[in-house]
């Protein structure tokens, strides 16, 4: 079908992520103010719950898909992947944190004055960013879009297109990047960041571990806080650990599951021949 054709599929992927976030967010604007306790939880539920519908209809008319395909799996193994990409994401974060202070491109800032206010809430702050960004965009990304280009296209090709379109948007990200070398860095982290959350599909053929490497990025600031110095240092050194941590998931895809880099259902086989926060 025609939208399933790989540039179809990409554009639709990009108006879907605009529209979930623009319709998600709607409720909230328009029932809260800014500083309302209820603002930010009820606006990133609305994503949330935007994204599996807009998922679904794109499925279910535009492509006639399956919403097995999206990788969003009912599993025992789906507490244990996102639990396991959460920690991956949040040790490629502290990790480059720490060798940006220890290399002197960033500062550590003072743990407690950062993180002590902000203890009763951490679970909160990690929830919002679950739902707010890490759900709905792998749903979207690693979920349906890789699925749809798995059809098409060979394993390789699907982590490359799936990672560099997601990383390209980034450019219109907010961010610390104020110049353009900065800003291009800011991207290719995100590429990383993608290919990282593409690897955790590849290897558990659903999108729970690449949810919890998303959202272990956001941790891994709360954990080890910095303060850039030079940034677009920083922000080499965190591509880095992004894609070590995505060849490693690579490296050590089970194959005794029947998980496959074409992605679906890990019971079946298919066959087929400041401190970067990106969102």
């Amino acid at each position: 079908m025609k939208a399933t054709h790989p540039v179809w599929a990409v554009l639709i992927t990009v108006a879907a992520m605009f529209a979930q976030l623009l319709g998600g967010s709607l409720p909230a604007t328009l029932l809260f103010d800014p500083g309302d306790p209820l603002y930010q939880p009820v606006g990133v539920a609305g994503i949330t719950l935007a994204s599996l519908g807009i998922v679904y209809l794109i499925r279910r008319f535009l492509g006639r898909q399956s919403w097995r395909g999206a990788g969003l799996t009912r599993t025992w193994r789906a507490v244990p992947h996102l639990v396991t990409g959460l920690l991956a994401g949040a040790v490629a974060v502290t990790a480059a944190n720490a060798l940006s202070v220890a290399l002197g491109v960033a500062t550590l800032r003072p743990w407690w004055d950062v993180v002590g206010p902000a203890l009763p809430y951490i679970l909160l702050n990690v929830a919002i960013a679950l739902l707010g960004q890490a759900f709905p965009e792998e749903l979207l990304w690693r979920g349906h879009l890789y699925d749809t280009l798995s059809g098409r296209l060979s394993p390789r090709a699907v982590l490359i297109v799936v990672s560099v379109c997601f990383g390209a948007l980034h450019i219109i990200s907010n961010s610390p990047a104020d110049t353009p070398a900065e800003r291009l860095l800011y991207v290719l982290q995100a590429i990383a960041l993608g290919f990282a959350c593409a690897a955790a599909r590849a290897r558990t053929g659903t999108v729970w571990m690449a949810v919890g490497v998303h959202t272990g990025l956001h941790t891994g600031n709360i954990v080890l806080p910095t303060q850039d110095i030079q940034y677009g240092v920083q922000l080499v050194i965190l591509t880095c650990t992004l894609a070590v941590t995505g060849l490693l998931l690579l490296a050590r895809r089970s194959g005794g599951h029947a998980e496959s880099l074409s992605g679906g259902d890990p019971t079946s086989v298919r066959v087929r021949g400041g401190q970067p926060s990106p969102s």
